[in-house]
């Protein structure tokens, strides 16, 4: 099954595709939306690069991937990406990574907002689409989420779609940000949560 379009009262969900690279180039070449993953904005071939892998990993699992975030306005359904506003990209790909299994039924969710549109609980909103997906429709008996351990609002947002926090571990970093020093932390939410909450 390809990666559906989806709706939620404010958001559009479209899959990402080649057509929104200057979306995605703007998006990661803000120094605050990237503060707690690089510390710093993408060049634009870093943007263009993170852009492709986006897409290719997309690839990697049916259903699984990455979506251009829009808000819209009247009700859901009702609108396309033209008559939305950019809001960030949602990310629900297979898990990958040293510290994670891979495989098709475990996914990591994630999200990265343009700073306009913070803190209006748009990325909860987006992300309880792409729970809903992962279990009802893509199959998924996991979903992880990770951040900075001093990420309080990303850390909030995952408690606010009913994730629970799994651990706090500390990864080796060549180049640590500030902050490092307390650790990454991971949340899960599965299937059985899902289906009893």
């Amino acid at each position: 099954m390809p990666q559906p379009t989806l709706h939620t009262d404010r958001l559009l969900l479209v899959p990402l595709a080649d057509r929104h690279l200057d979306l995605s180039v703007r998006l990661n070449s803000d120094p605050e939306v990237l503060h707690h993953l690089y510390g710093r904005a993408l060049g634009r071939d870093e943007a263009v690069a993170t852009h492709e892998r986006w897409l290719a990993r997309a690839d990697e699992v049916d259903s699984l991937g990455y979506w251009a975030a829009f808000a819209t306005a009247g009700p859901p359904g009702s609108a396309d990406e033209d008559d939305g506003t950019f809001v960030g990209v949602l990310m629900l790909p297979p898990t990958h990574g040293t510290d994670q299994l891979p495989g098709p039924h475990v996914a990591a969710l994630g999200y990265r907002l343009v700073r306009r549109s913070w803190g209006q609980g748009l990325a909860s909103e987006g992300a309880r689409a792409l729970l809903r997906h992962a279990f009802d429709t893509a199959g998924q008996h996991r979903v992880v989420a990770q951040t900075m351990a001093v990420h309080l609002t990303s850390r909030r947002v995952m408690e606010a779609v009913g994730m629970r926090y799994v651990r706090t571990y500390f990864p080796v970093w060549d180049d640590p940000l500030p902050g490092a020093d307390k650790g990454e932390v991971e949340y899960e939410l599965t299937r059985e949560m899902w289906v009893t909450r």
